[in-house]
């Protein structure tokens, strides 16, 4: 399954933007109550949809399979899977009125907030799925029916569900905050893996100063990551205090829970401490200033450099974001998971991030017929089916997946292997909607995987994101854990928190990067920072967030 995170940027529309103009051009959509058939009699649904390079879904075999069985003719709209690029397409689309009848988004590359849901449902461009859903698709209802947090993360206030998100239960994910570190080094210098924030400088030092490369040269990178993909203040403020995950396989959250009592941990001593402590690394030389500006292909040039290996650690979600997998020198294979490091006052915390995807990426639009609405929504209650995932994600049997042997193993090795999936250097291209299609993947089944015992071979990679991942479970704090995903604020509220998170989330990347750096010291402007939160309105956001987690709490 892919698993790369890509953390969304600014698009060049803003948010509030694009739907204020979505509501007033809604109207000018043409007759949705006939429906648009092709030469064939088949339904035409316009479609807006990621696709990677290699990926053309006019000639996709699973396009194929549910254009004939469900006599749907898709006319597609693609936008690549970079994440700002996709997510402008998609906000132009609404502003213009020239939006599709069908959005199928992949999470990781542009989904739809919470906001956006309440209000293009609220304007009456997303159509209400769930008389739909009760009428047509089992599979779906049995799925909203059988996972409270997938209902609760579904259903909006007013009880109707205007978009679906994804449910692939990873694992890996479900922990993002990992560090990946080069253990060759750590043999070669004779060092232990650190365990401590101390011991995590000594061994950074170690490895700015004593060549572990062998190269003569005083190249090596101690610590690095991207822009897009990073963990690191998560990582490294795990062993000062608490860190939310956000959304979309990680990024620095805003809320945690003191009992019933919505919190942010940004404000706190702790948290303070967490930034200094990153700021000396950085002051040390022994994180890399270029981590909070690199994209991932300059993370990846650096990790794969072909002179030298340079990477001695990068705080990501998993190793194949910073270095490419089965490289002819074996580089990919140097690089283990640290555990979660343990602070000065004994804390050792791994955010949690769960759902690992919180977005909603299946929306009908009230361009799409009748017909159109009932082909789509049946289509999604097969891809819900055993078979239809299998299809949808991995392409047909025989070619993208077989059934296991006997000696086969899964994932997890205590349950039992439903399928095996082939690797994708042997896999043709263009082979299935992979991540397009990944809506009803659950614990189990995902574990049940077929993979490799071997964790440093290709084939078996998820196995070894699976065992350096017990590492961080158990480090998550469930009584600070907010569960943003199954609180809905008041609709009537939700333009304002949707402004409110913006900003506030703006406000503290750019205070914790200026204290990171060194541009503002910490010490003297602290609380300034602290103040000028509610200037952005954190007191309010805390408020909003307060009356939606109470009513969250009261229903339950």
């Amino acid at each position: 399954m892919k698993t790369r995170s890509v953390k969304k940027t600014a698009a060049a529309l803003t948010i509030t933007t694009a739907l204020a103009l979505a509501g007033c051009t809604s109207g000018d959509k043409g007759d949705a109550s006939k429906p648009e058939l092709g030469a064939d009699g088949k339904v035409i649904i316009d479609t807006l949809a990621p696709a990677d390079a290699d990926t053309k879904l006019d000639t996709n075999p699973v396009t194929k399979l549910m254009s004939d069985k469900f006599k749907i003719q898709f006319r597609w709209q693609t936008t690549t899977f970079d994440a700002g690029p996709a997510k402008e397409k998609r906000q132009i689309a609404l502003a213009s009125g020239d939006y599709p009848d069908l959005f199928m988004l992949i999470p990781w590359v542009d989904g739809f907030s919470q906001a956006e849901v309440l209000k293009l449902g609220k304007q009456g461009v997303a159509v209400p799925l769930e008389q739909l859903i009760k009428d047509n698709a089992p599979n779906i209802q049995k799925a909203l029916d059988s996972n409270k947090t997938l209902k609760e993360m579904s259903t909006a206030p007013d009880g109707h569900i205007y978009a679906l998100p994804q449910w692939s239960d990873c694992f890996h994910c479900s922990y993002p905050d990992k560090l990946w570190i080069n253990t060759a080094w750590l043999k070669k210098l004779n060092l232990q893996m650190p365990k401590t924030t101390e011991e995590l400088r000594t061994v950074l030092e170690a490895f700015k100063t004593k060549d572990p490369n062998g190269n003569g040269k005083a190249d090596e990178i101690p610590m690095t990551t991207d822009v897009q993909d990073s963990h690191l203040i998560e990582y490294l403020m795990g062993a000062f205090a608490y860190p939310p995950a956000g959304a979309n396989n990680g990024g620095v959250g805003l809320l945690t829970l003191a009992g019933d009592k919505v919190t942010t941990p940004v404000i706190t001593p702790e948290w303070r401490e967490g930034l200094k402590y990153i700021n000396s690394l950085v002051k040390e030389g022994l994180i890399d200033k270029a981590a909070f500006t690199q994209n991932a292909e300059a993370l990846q040039a650096t990790g794969n450099n072909p002179d030298a290996v340079m990477v001695g650690s990068a705080p990501l979600l998993h190793p194949g974001i910073f270095v490419q997998l089965g490289s002819k020198d074996g580089r990919d294979k140097q690089y283990d998971a640290a555990p979660p490091l343990t602070g000065p006052s004994g804390k050792s915390y791994s955010g949690l991030n769960y759902p690992s995807s919180s977005t909603f990426t299946f929306m009908l639009t009230n361009k799409a017929s009748k017909e159109a609405q009932v082909a789509a929504i049946k289509m999604l209650d097969y891809i819900y089916t055993t078979e239809g995932t299998e299809t949808a994600v991995m392409g047909p049997e025989g070619v993208g997946w077989n059934k296991p042997g006997p000696d086969d193993i899964a994932l997890d090795e205590s349950i039992k292997p439903l399928y095996k999936r082939t690797p994708g250097t042997q896999a043709p291209k263009n082979l299935s909607w992979d991540a397009m299609a990944q809506y009803n993947l659950t614990l189990d089944y995902r574990n049940a995987q077929v993979t490799p015992k071997d964790i440093y071979s290709e084939d078996g990679y998820e196995r070894r994101l699976f065992e350096a991942t017990k590492m961080y479970e158990g480090h998550e704090d469930k009584a600070q854990f907010f569960p943003t995903v199954s609180v809905w604020v008041d609709p009537s509220v939700s333009g304002e928190m949707a402004t409110l998170k913006t900003n506030l989330e703006s406000y503290v990347a750019q205070g914790q990067l200026a204290f990171i750096t060194g541009s503002k010291n910490i010490d003297t402007d602290w609380d300034a920072f602290v103040q000028g939160l509610d200037g952005v309105g954190l007191k309010r956001y805390l408020e909003l967030n307060q009356q939606a987690y109470d009513k969250y709490k009261a229903g339950q």
